[in-house]
């Protein structure tokens, strides 16, 4: 969809797969915005997605708290990163379809191919937002249990932290510990890449990227792990 607001046919469809009616229809038009499309003084959704990726942070971490309730504050953490990491936001935009609906310029050729994951991804995450301010904290937290709690009790949330995971590993079997390098930091600062590398002397590096240091480091390690056949290779669809 090229730089217009959504119609009346188009809303209501959308209404209804989201759970939730808008108030200000504004907002809605809002978070399904890219920065592509300039038409005129048109706002897109970089600061929603700013504010929906702590609303989800929140919610999901309330979800988490209030269901593994023997879990430790390691535990809970590794199962937020992959909650709210932009693979898991980015089947919500999937399975709401939400690239019908998003609003892009002409240099934004296709939404649903991989390499545009993080744009459905922010679209998840400003949409969040845009309920939150339209219709309060209720309101996104019911959008929110609606699309995360059968993730929450999925069997790769159980996965251990992978830095762990290998430091463990690591020790065992070589008798060394993983060493971890920044080979760049991309992007602008509301959504930067960081490239990280893992390496374990005898065995040839992984490289990981993520929105932060800290989660490109475990992408690197997990993908350490599952070449190294320590931890089963996740299929496409989970």
């Amino acid at each position: 969809m090229k730089g217009r607001s959504l119609n009346a046919e188009d809303r209501a469809r959308l209404e209804a797969a989201i759970g939730y009616r808008f108030a200000e229809k504004e907002r809605l038009d809002r978070a399904l915005t890219h920065s592509s499309a300039r038409s005129g003084r048109a706002i897109n959704y970089q600061r929603l997605e700013f504010l929906g990726d702590r609303v989800l942070g929140l919610c999901v971490a309330e979800l988490l708290f209030q269901t593994f309730t023997d879990a430790n504050e390691g535990e809970l953490s590794v199962r937020l990163n992959q909650l709210v990491s932009a693979e898991s936001c980015a089947k919500v935009a999937d399975e709401l379809s939400l690239h019908e609906f998003i609003r892009t310029g002409s240099d934004v050729k296709k939404i649903t191919g991989k390499h545009m994951m993080n744009v459905r991804a922010d679209v998840v995450e400003s949409l969040i937002a845009a309920i939150y301010l339209d219709g309060g904290l209720d309101a996104a937290r019911r959008f929110v249990l609606e699309h995360w709690t059968h993730r929450a009790a999925s069997a790769d949330g159980a996965r251990r932290d992978a830095k762990t995971e290998l430091q463990e590993w690591a020790h065992a079997k070589f008798g060394v510990a993983p060493k971890y390098r920044t080979d760049d930091r991309s992007g602008p600062d509301h959504d930067p890449r960081f490239t990280v590398t893992v390496e374990v002397d005898g065995i040839a590096p992984e490289t990981g990227v993520d929105r932060s240091k800290r989660g490109a480091e475990q992408v690197a390690a997990m993908k350490l792990l599952e070449r190294e056949g320590v931890w089963q290779k996740r299929s496409a669809g989970n």
